[in-house]
């Protein structure tokens, strides 16, 4: 058996390296000139944190999230970081009751646990939830090896050009390529995410934290050499024109608020995409008689893409219905 995955995002690649170390040839065709601003996963977090997206998405987020977390970390453990935070200012304390409410898997801690976990955060926060069974990885050097990994294993990557095959025999092609499937997935929307990268050289993290917010909530997540991630807006709109001032004044304000060192930081670059969702908010596997759709991950991309690329090649090899899979018109 042949596949050809179209798109070089997290959804294709993460099928890439599941299909290839099945023992499946594999090539994967990306429109873009290579990784970059026209891929919403450039743009992520990278939070793998299962159980702090129970406060708003579906229990299958949990079930999928876990899944995908022991993926990546039985194959990028060096990747890996483990722990997250969630803390909120002490007039939006009740925030955390409510998040506590609606998950599992956390600890409470009090403001003297806090500064041992992160110093720069000592004094700052009464009461925070920590999540020790969570991570986060940086997307862009996720991306770069899973690419090596897909080669490694024989695959092949082409960047640059558009690929237009259908499934025929035993040749199978899997679209990958997010909210520019949206004339063949007809309910699928986009949700417009934002993001700022700052450096400080006088704060250090070592895992990425929440701050709960009724108006403003966002997420504060370290990268090497002093740089910090801020994200990112929830925006019903296929805009992919630059970052609004208002979203770029509420990010740096979250960023603030965590820590007013954050004033002085270095803003490096400010990012926009849109990322495809259904109206659920989870991802789908549909499989048509001309190709397989993977889609809809709205801001899960590396939270639920190795899990479905799982169940996708489940599907594809072991040739029997997958209950997770939207069969149309397939025989």
């Amino acid at each position: 058996m042949r596949v050809t995955i179209v798109g070089a995002g997290i959804a294709g690649l993460t099928c890439a390296v599941e299909l290839a170390e099945r023992g499946i040839a594999v090539e994967v065709f990306e429109q873009g000139q290579g990784f970059g601003p026209q891929s919403c996963s450039w743009f992520a977090g990278g939070m793998l944190a299962p159980w702090c997206e129970c406060d708003h998405s579906a229990e299958l987020v949990a079930k999928f999230g876990e899944q995908s977390l022991a993926w990546w970390s039985k194959r990028a453990p060096a990747l890996v970081q483990r722990g997250s935070l969630v803390v909120a200012q002490g007039r939006h304390s009740s925030e955390l009751v409510t998040l506590s409410r609606r998950t599992t898997r956390y600890e409470w801690w009090d403001g003297a646990a806090i500064g041992k976990l992160e110093p720069s955060l000592a004094d700052r926060f009464p009461r925070a939830l920590f999540f020790k069974d969570e991570a986060h990885i940086d997307p862009r050097a996720a991306l770069r090896y899973l690419a090596d990994r897909v080669i490694a294993l024989g695959g092949r990557i082409h960047f640059g050009i558009t690929c237009t095959d259908e499934s025929r025999g035993d040749h199978l092609v899997i679209d990958c390529t997010g909210l520019a499937a949206r004339h063949q997935l007809r309910d699928l929307r986009g949700v417009k995410g934002e993001m700022v990268l700052l450096r400080s050289q006088e704060i250090a993290l070592q895992r990425p934290v929440r701050l709960l917010d009724p108006r403003i909530p966002a997420y504060i997540v370290p990268r090497a050499d002093g740089v910090f991630m801020v994200g990112a807006t929830m925006i019903e709109s296929d805009d992919t024109s630059r970052i609004t001032a208002r979203s770029m004044l509420e990010l740096l304000s979250a960023a603030y608020a965590l820590h007013p060192a954050f004033a002085e930081s270095e803003v490096l670059e400010m990012g926009t995409q849109v990322r495809p969702a259904f109206p659920d908010n989870m991802p789908r596997i549909v499989w048509r008689r001309d190709r397989i759709y993977i889609n809809g991950f709205f801001r899960h991309g590396f939270l639920l893409a190795p899990a479905f690329a799982q169940m996708a090649a489940d599907a594809v090899l072991k040739d029997e219905r997958c209950p997770q899979v939207a069969y149309e018109n397939h025989a």
